[in-house]
């Protein structure tokens, strides 16, 4: 652990931020997962499209995991060691995809976009003026995620605006 780089950690302990980003670390592993999966098992219009934002999200989510398991260490902790774990400290959860349709594959992947910039805004909020490196490490990660929600929600009125218009085209 660094003494003198933790020693710019102004009102905070430690041990909680560590325990707040290990949550986010298994959230990042399960979101990389489901992407991952996501992006194998979709069918349906426009599923290229989808398959690009998929593929792109996941190694998103990979390197936010590395990024969180880079600062649990520095800040003297341990990045969660085991899968299971990720299941018990998670924030967001894990949404296996049963329904395999792109529009429905969307729909899930934007709750998980929208609980990470919940979770993110709220390291954000806890570490601003008080951890320095921490909070830009976060705020990265909470850019990332507020862009994929965006590309993701996108994708999906784009899927909606083409079904309507040609359910209006065959009537």
């Amino acid at each position: 652990m660094a003494k003198r780089g933790n020693s710019i950690i102004k009102g905070l302990e430690i041990n909680e931020i560590i325990a707040m980003l290990n949550k986010a670390y298994a959230d990042e592993w399960l979101a990389y997962y489901q992407y991952f999966i996501e992006a194998k098992v979709i069918k349906g219009i426009m599923r290229d499209a989808a398959i690009v934002e998929l593929t792109q999200h996941a190694a998103d989510e990979l390197r936010h995991a590395t990024m969180v398991a880079d600062r649990i260490i520095q800040l003297g902790g341990v990045p969660l060691a085991h899968p299971q774990a990720w299941f018990t400290h998670t924030n967001c959860g894990y949404d296996e995809p049963k329904d395999f349709d792109v529009v429905a594959i969307l729909n899930d992947a934007i709750k998980g976009e929208q609980c990470a910039i919940s979770v993110y805004s709220k390291l954000a909020d806890m570490t601003k003026d008080k951890d320095i490196i921490t909070y830009n490490m976060v705020s990265s990660i909470l850019a990332d995620e507020v862009e994929h929600e965006e590309d993701l929600q996108t994708l999906h009125d784009d899927i909606a605006d083409f079904i309507t218009d040609l359910k209006k085209s065959m009537a």
